[in-house]
């Protein structure tokens, strides 16, 4: 028996012996007198246990038994990490399994099974309400993430959320977060729903270049490739000012990180493609189990104008000759320079050319030509610069080799330096063609 029943007994013993009225052992007790005369009743017919109630100690028929318990907690270790709610999704969806998400959370907890994200006590803060209308604003960023937990490279997955609904209107998996992310999600979002008011972004130079005030406020150069797309669309777009303020596609990122990275593992997705083909069926999921009513029941999507052809707006452009943006890849790539020899007869144009001349031995050179042409000396190579190059070689054998001399060198002795240098020079020339 409880404390409560005991007491029960205690007074109702007092009550059949004459020491209270029915009145004042219902007031004692906090019961009405009529409550009290039924189970004085049953404490004269069965004695105290006549005041416990029927159903204690027996089983309820509601009960969930032992195998389906066993068989849950088995599940929820093959399912990995998940939180209660995903997990009690997860099993009506996978398993058929109908489970309140309390009763998974004790059966869990009873298993010693604890959930893998610890809820903390929200700070205050001055939250803006929701857009009236759907279409209104539409919220765009990137998260980087391991979204295939090592199977696959690190994606970024790029997306856009309505701020009125909270519906996922677009997202796509990219291996970074660039402009021709952001031009597919806004293809989608147009061709699936229509076109938004205003957009809601960060400082990401898809959106605006990192450094304008390098071109002119009238240029067109100023736009980024996303930018000019915005601006024949009639799409405002609004700079945030923190992570804070776009507060609701920063709340989405951790959801899917908590959701979707288990449902791309449970899939055995591996690379970019598999990611992007199993996002087209969960995305219609999430905004069923996540997305709430607008406020306003009419819709701002706008429609396209007539005569804009996505095809030609959404698109990475080329700028004409000579107008080239700051952050459009270069038009004309350098070619592979075509091997080429200086005055010495070395490469030059390519790297690891071989051994290159100093800017000491390109300006002695420079004046030595430069003062023969002042001198009157016909250029080099010609038969009388020849012969004095020839004529001082035989009189000073010893002499430093003249680089500007094309003409026929003359044997030297083997094993003298300027023989050695000369093979050397040859040797190289021959590795680097």
């Amino acid at each position: 028996m409880t404390v409560r029943d005991q007491r029960r007994a205690r007074v109702l013993s007092r009550v059949l012996v004459g020491e209270l009225t029915m009145a004042e052992g219902s007031t004692e007790l906090g019961l009405s007198e009529r409550q009290l005369w039924r189970m004085r009743a049953a404490f004269i017919g069965a004695g105290p246990a006549g005041l416990v109630h029927g159903n204690r100690g027996r089983v309820s028929a509601r009960r969930i038994d032992a195998d389906r318990r066993t068989r849950i907690v088995e599940l929820r270790e093959g399912y990995g990490p998940v939180n209660d709610s995903h997990f009690c999704e997860l099993l009506a969806e996978r398993e058929g399994i109908v489970i309140s998400r309390e009763s998974l959370r004790s059966i869990l907890r009873g298993a010693g099974i604890a959930s893998p994200r610890r809820r903390r006590s929200p700070r205050y803060r001055s939250r803006r309400p929701r857009m009236g209308a759907e279409g209104t604003l539409l919220q765009l960023d990137g998260s980087r993430h391991d979204w295939l937990e090592g199977r696959g490279p690190e994606l970024v997955l790029v997306g856009a959320i309505d701020d009125a609904t909270g519906i996922v209107t677009s997202a796509v998996f990219r291996d970074q977060e660039d402009a021709a992310g952001y031009l597919e999600i806004l293809r989608a979002t147009i061709e699936g729903h229509g076109v938004p008011a205003a957009i809601y972004r960060d400082g990401h130079s898809a959106f605006a270049p990192s450094n304008p005030s390098r071109a002119a406020p009238d240029d067109e150069r100023a736009l980024s490739q996303v930018g000019r797309a915005l601006v024949e669309l009639d799409i405002d777009s609004i700079l945030a000012g923190s992570a804070q303020a776009k507060g609701r596609i920063e709340r989405l990122w951790g959801t899917f990180q908590d959701r979707l990275v288990v449902e791309l593992r449970l899939a055995g997705v591996v690379d970019r493609d598999g990611a992007n083909a199993f996002l087209a069926g969960y995305l219609p999921r999430h905004n069923a189990r996540f997305a709430v009513p607008a406020l306003d029941p009419l819709p701002a999507w706008r429609a396209l104008p007539t005569g804009v052809r996505l095809e030609r707006v959404l698109v990475l452009e080329v700028p004409a000759q000579g107008r080239q943006g700051p952050h459009d890849p270069p038009r004309w790539p350098r070619p592979a320079a075509a091997p080429r020899r200086d005055r010495c007869g070395q490469l030059r144009g390519q790297a690891g050319g071989g051994p290159r001349r100093t800017r000491r031995l390109d300006r002695r050179l420079r004046r030595r030509a430069s003062a023969g042409r002042h001198r009157g000396t016909t250029r080099s190579g010609s038969a009388p610069h020849a012969a004095r190059a020839a004529g001082r070689a035989e009189s000073r054998p010893g002499s430093r080799y003249d680089p500007l001399d094309t003409a026929a060198r003359p044997p030297l002795e083997t094993g003298h330096p300027g023989q050695q240098a000369r093979e050397a020079t040859d040797r190289i020339t021959q590795q680097l063609t």
